[in-house]
């Protein structure tokens, strides 16, 4: 990206988001627009292409703390003209022979006026003393949304990623130049990408509106990429997802982002996994959680049950007298991952039927009718002395 992108162009309206923006509303807006513009979900739409790459770009630069901050610096600062006051001012030696922006950044540090030289030189890709001199630059990081089932997640599972990046062009080698010919550089700034004016007693260098800041010119650019030196690829590459993920679970993987520029690493691939529910199972961390309906007769009586696992069944005792809502435990029955073995709760709940028959409306009564002890003595006590009282 040249100097002059990121000055001109407007990361945060491409995203819909304002200024002030959070990074968890910055994300989530740019997988909204990802999803809808996604090249699967629009083929052969050239502009839903070119949004799909805005909205990429965009997410690159403002996902980023360092860069979101060297961008919004860069804008406030040359976009809005924020060296128009240098104009007036005069003072020692600098008024003698005029001043050069450039000398003040390649002085500035990490302190004086806030590190410009540092801001422009990573926003511009140049170095300080040598604007030609190419900087080794890391891939940007990807985001991608993965949905496996409840039992992938927890036994784990491989599975296959397909991604949309921008990738060197295969047809002119990422020289931007139709084959057979080749850039030259810019007649209008020597191919430095950039032009001084004078503003006063300043010299202030910009981006070369006549290449772009790029440096070069390309007069008959590539049919493929059309100059720009790269194109939307897809690739598929195949992922662990680890047993035991989480609904929601992040996976970083490293290097598998998008490819540097001049040499520099790629960036990662951040995978965002999204487990669907099951008609059975629940989950509270490393423990499997199943609910039993069972009749008040196996609670009182007592019952041995069978139920399931997610890789068999198992029985299960249920003494004589349990209270419907008791948890039973399943060693080893739950999330097996490396390090740790969760358990299967079961907890039994007591069914009750809608509707009778005769013959179990009366053998309820009867129960009812030869049932003496008090289910509720507490509150037996309490409404006793409220009666006394009054």
């Amino acid at each position: 990206m040249s100097a002059k992108d990121y000055y001109e162009k407007d990361f945060y309206a491409a995203l819909g988001v304002s200024k002030t923006a959070t990074a968890a509303e910055i994300k989530k807006a740019y997988r909204k627009l990802a999803r809808d513009l996604h090249p699967d979900k629009n083929p052969n739409n050239k502009q839903a292409e070119e949004k799909f790459k805005t909205v990429s770009e965009a997410y690159d630069v403002l996902s980023d703390d360092t860069k979101r901050k060297e961008y919004d610096e860069a804008r406030q600062l040359v976009g809005t003209g924020g060296f128009g006051g240098f104009g007036g001012q005069r003072g020692g030696g600098g008024a003698a022979g005029g001043f050069d922006i450039n000398d003040l950044l390649r002085n500035q540090g990490g302190g004086g006026a806030g590190g410009l030289g540092d801001i422009f030189g990573g926003l511009f890709n140049r170095g300080a003393t040598n604007t030609r001199a190419a900087r080794a630059k890391r891939g940007g990081d990807v985001e991608t949304e993965v949905r496996i089932s409840f039992t992938e997640s927890v036994s784990g599972v491989t599975i296959p990623i397909r991604l949309a990046e921008r990738g060197t062009c295969p047809t002119c080698l990422g020289t931007g130049a139709k084959p057979g010919t080749s850039a030259h550089d810019c007649p209008v700034c020597n191919g430095t990408g950039l032009t001084t004016r004078n503003q006063g007693s300043f010299a202030f260098s910009e981006p070369c509106t006549n290449c772009h800041g790029s440096g070069s010119i390309i007069d008959d650019p590539c049919p493929t990429c059309h100059g720009e030196r790269t194109v939307l690829q897809s690739r598929t590459l195949s992922t662990r997802i680890p047993a035991g993920v989480s609904d929601g679970q992040r996976i970083r993987l490293a290097g598998k982002g998008d490819a540097g520029s001049g040499g520099g690493p790629h960036g990662d691939l951040f995978v965002v996994v999204h487990v669907s529910g099951h008609e059975l199972f629940g989950r509270s961390g490393d423990n499997l959680t199943l609910t039993v309906p069972v009749t008040f007769p196996e609670l009182v009586l007592g019952t041995d049950l069978t139920v399931p696992t997610l890789t068999g069944s198992v029985r299960l005792r249920v003494a004589p007298g349990t209270a419907s809502g008791r948890k039973l435990r399943v060693k080893g029955a739950g999330v097996k991952r490396k390090d740790v073995t969760g358990d299967l709760i079961v907890t039994v709940e007591v069914a009750v039927p809608q509707k009778l028959s005769t013959e179990a409306a009366a053998a309820m009564e009867a129960f009812a009718a030869a049932q003496t002890e008090d289910p509720r003595p507490a509150i037996t006590r309490a409404l006793g002395v409220t009666q006394d009282s009054s």
